[in-house]
Parts: C-alpha cells; structure tokens; sequence
C-alpha cells in the first residue's frame, strides 16, 4: 500500500462506509491481512451491508456513527478511534453529495438557491476538512500516512466545458483547495502524511444512479473495480505527489 509497504499492521479509517465507494474500500481492505484495525463511519442508521460486516469481523471492524455536516460528531468519533489506537496510516473520506430528493444538480443559474448551495460545501467541502483538522494527531506519527479524498472530475475549473452543476462543481473544486491547502500545513506538522484528491470515474452506485443514460458501459466502473482502481493509485503514492488531484488510472488531472 501506498508509501505504507514497510507497514506491517496498518490502521485505517473510511468516512462515509454505509454503502457505495465506502463499503466498497471497507469490503476490500478487509481482505488485506495487513489491516488489523479499520474504522467504518457512518451516518445513522447503519445499513444491512456495514452491521453485517461488523458481526463477522468483529475483531477488526468498528462501525462509528458519524454525521460530517455536525462537527461535534465528528470531534466524538475521532475520540472513539483514539481510544482504540494511538496511531491512523490511511483516511479515505468518501462522502459525496449530488442529489437527494429536492436537492437535484442545477442546470442554469435560475435554479440555484442559497440553502440548497450551502448542502453542497457542507457536505462535499467542509466535513472533509474538518477531519483533516481533529484527525491530524492520529495522522502524525513516524510511519507513513495517507489522508485520501473522493474527490471528481467536475471540481476541475480547468477540464469545465460544459457547465451547469453549479453546487456540486464548486463544492468539489472547494475541496480541492481546501485540501491542497491542508496538505501544506500537514507537510510541515506531519510530514510522513501524504494528502491527495482522487477522482473515481462514474461508478455504478445510488449518487450517479440518475445521470448514467449517457455513459458507455465501459465507462460505468462497478464499485468492486473503482475501489481496485483507486487503491492501485494509493498505492503508488509518494511523498512528492502530496497535495496532488490523481484520476482514477494514476492520471494527474487540473485544477
């Protein structure tokens, strides 16, 4: 695993490991014997899927309900891990928002409203930087560490040609920034800490449900392949690509 091959008993975190890309990371990290710990946290209720995946790896797995958008839950999960382990060496944030009921991507200016906006950058954005912020003592250690975003190819300012999706292109593009950002800081307080965004393709799951009538069949990644994908991207990591935005084949995309 990425800069994480001398790391013999790892410890890891997956936020937003209810269902999708999450439980997907949680399913395949459990099959890698090296992961002695991994931390699921959730939005309540926990599905079917996660609790039965907690009973049969109950020596390894520990569900935590955690809802990113109430930063005192977030505060009183990290304390849960801390007191189970000293130490994290990978943390995939994986949350995402697009669309919920009313909440549905704008496809012109007239469409955008300030609450539905604010969702988006709650969300999207600033869930995952306050776990940067209360995780970074679990991050700092002398092993090496990686802090991962699901991040997405529509956050991209540069790679915009076809506009609309207002909130969810400027919460991803907020996340960004707010992560590079991050990992400068962490560079200096925790250097061994590798902080990245990563863009998943169009994965077969309940966020791109509505929006996959257009995507050729071999575009539309199952979950089972994304997570392969990215986990071979995070793999290759170094030190040097900390604060990086990687798409899902270990191609740098622009910002």
């Amino acid at each position: 695993m990425a800069g994480l091959a001398d790391v013999r008993s790892i410890k890891a975190l997956i936020v937003g490991a209810n269902r999708g890309i999450g439980l997907g990371f949680v399913q395949k990290l459990l099959q890698d014997e090296r992961v002695d710990r991994l931390f699921a946290a959730h939005r309540e209720p926990v599905t079917t899927e996660l609790s039965e995946l907690a009973k049969q790896f109950s020596d390894r797995l520990n569900p935590i309900a955690m809802d990113v958008t109430d930063e005192a839950q977030i505060v009183a999960g990290v304390q849960q891990i801390r007191e189970s382990v000293s130490q994290l060496h990978l943390v995939i944030y994986c949350v995402g928002l697009l669309h919920d009921g009313e909440l549905q991507p704008e496809k012109g200016l007239q469409q955008i409203q300030t609450d539905k906006m604010l969702r988006y950058f709650q969300v999207n954005s600033i869930g995952a930087i306050l776990l940067a912020k209360h995780l970074l003592p679990l991050l700092k250690h002398s092993e090496p560490s990686i802090l991962a975003n699901i991040s997405a190819k529509v956050g991209s300012i540069g790679d915009n040609q076809l506009g609309g999706w207002y909130g969810y292109r400027a919460s991803k593009a907020a996340l960004n920034m707010l992560m590079k950002t991050a990992a400068i800081e962490y560079s200096r307080k925790s250097p061994k800490t590798i902080v990245v965004m990563l863009h998943p393709g169009t994965t077969d799951t309940r966020l791109s449900k509505p929006f996959q009538r257009n995507v050729p069949p071999e575009k539309l990644f199952s979950v089972d392949r994304t997570v392969s994908q990215l986990l071979s991207v995070i793999n290759s990591l170094q030190p040097e690509n900390s604060g990086q935005f990687f798409s899902w084949d270990g191609s740098p995309l622009p910002w």
